[in-house]
């Protein structure tokens, strides 16, 4: 298997992990492959056709909110998020570990404290019974994938946390060692 769905997690953890991983990367492909082709066949309708399509900037609204709160759990999974290490870097291995465990697990409880206040915030929109005006879809459904986002990244982060309190190394997430690539490093 490549490194993208093998995980190097032991038992549960690691199907977890498997199972995130291949969300994340087929909600990414599909997302960015429909809006691609669909921001394709709105230009081609417009400019060769002379119609656009009537529902292309919704669906690709649609698209976005998928491409975003998958790819913040993509981006955790590979270790991307931005960080502001200068205080992280001046300390010692150990200290770098316990603070990355604490990072982790504290981002982990926001997100989740998140995913339970979108489902909220989705509650609300659905008892008010909008609906896009083109597609005639309710509001509420396409921020499904907020909450889903929310928690695939927050169990990416707490699987981040459990792989550094088992695991010798430093992770900065559950198959990337903390360090710096030599490209990074100014001489």
């Amino acid at each position: 298997m490549s490194d993208q769905t093998q995980s190097n997690l032991p038992g549960f953890l690691g199907v977890i992990d498997q199972a995130i991983s291949r969300i994340e990367s087929a909600l990414l492909a599909i997302g960015v492959l429909l809006m691609a082709a669909n921001t394709i066949a709105n230009v081609v309708g417009r400019f060769v056709l002379g119609n656009s399509i009537f529902f292309s900037e919704e669906l690709n609204r649609i698209l976005i909110i998928l491409i975003t709160f998958a790819g913040i759990s993509y981006a955790a999974r590979h270790g991307r998020h931005i960080r502001m290490s200068a205080i992280y870097d001046g300390l010692s291995p150990g200290y770098r570990k316990i603070l990355m465990i604490l990072i982790s697990l504290v981002t982990a409880i926001f997100l989740f404290l998140l995913c339970y206040y979108s489902i909220n915030y989705i509650e609300t929109q659905a008892s008010r019974g909008r609906v896009l005006p083109a597609l005639q879809i309710p509001v509420w459904v396409i921020l499904v994938w907020v909450p889903v986002g929310f928690f695939m990244t927050g169990t990416q982060y707490l699987l981040t946390a459990i792989k550094n309190l088992t695991a010798p190394d430093i992770y900065l997430s559950t198959h990337m060692l903390e360090g710096y690539e030599e490209d990074e490093i100014e001489v």
